[in-house]
């Protein structure tokens, strides 16, 4: 058993969460592939006409997964449950947004003047994914040892009964909509994922991006189910599995937005 008290465990426990959160991801990819064979087939067609060993495997590792993480949860302690039955009302909803709109624009503001134009190298890698136009408009900081903290908003909110609230300073980046601001070394996922955000803030606008990312906080609880985040993380991962297979960001995040999948 882990202890806090213990600080070789304390390294075990941060490694511990970096795997967990590996894990996630790779479930939450699985969860958008899932929706949307959901999306497009009937289930009785499924079960009639896909290929059968696909298909019970499919079963399988998503039956033991569940079985996995429901025991998992048995063991969370009760008072630290997330609680379902905050609902705050209309009001503190909508200054919810505001506020988040606020800060968003405010580190826009702040790390622009310190960002760097793309490098040749990344515009090379990302433009089959991403418009040239767009590219040549983004910028990027690498903050190195540094961190940007979490918003100063957030004990007020927490103190409201929001929680689960995304852990800004851990984050690998950060996309203040045109800038994108790196926690933890850049790398091309890394990158490529900021930039999806970058592309959903240029498509819906920055008050549209907020309410959409607060109301969807809301009805998740978690910050990587927001459908923003799952978008992002759908696009990143097929970009890492590309294998020269193209596709245009601004292409999906626009028929997610036409289809009110946000």
């Amino acid at each position: 058993m882990f202890s806090w008290d213990n600080p070789a465990d304390r390294v075990a426990i941060a490694q511990m969460n970096s795997e967990l959160q590996h894990a996630q991801l790779e479930l939450l990819s699985a969860q958008c592939a899932t929706h949307q064979l959901r999306l497009r087939y009937n289930i009785d067609d499924l079960a009639r006409f896909s290929r059968r060993d696909v298909l019970r495997k499919s079963v399988q590792a998503a039956t033991e997964l569940s079985e996995y993480y429901s025991s998992i949860e048995r063991k969370v302690p009760s008072a630290e449950a997330v609680t379902e039955t905050f609902k705050p009302d209309e009001d503190v909803i909508v200054e919810a947004i505001r506020r988040v709109s606020a800060y968003l624009q405010e580190q826009r503001d702040h790390f622009f003047p310190k960002g760097a134009l793309l490098s040749n190298h990344y515009k090379a890698v990302m433009w089959p994914y991403v418009s040239t136009a767009f590219l040549d408009r983004v910028r990027i900081v690498e903050l190195e040892g540094r961190r940007v903290p979490n918003p100063p908003f957030y004990e007020q909110y927490r103190a409201l009964g929001f929680v689960n609230l995304p852990e800004v300073t851990h984050m690998p980046s950060l996309t203040f909509i045109d800038v994108i601001v790196f926690n933890e070394r850049l790398t091309e996922r890394a990158l490529f994922h900021g930039l999806v955000h970058a592309v959903q803030f240029e498509v819906l606008g920055l008050e549209r991006y907020c309410d959409l990312f607060v109301r969807g906080f809301l009805n998740t609880r978690l910050h990587f189910s927001v459908p923003l985040e799952a978008h992002a993380f759908s696009l990143e991962s097929k970009f890492a599995d590309a294998k020269g297979n193209r596709f245009s960001v601004e292409d999906q995040v626009r028929l997610w937005a036409r289809q009110s999948r946000y």
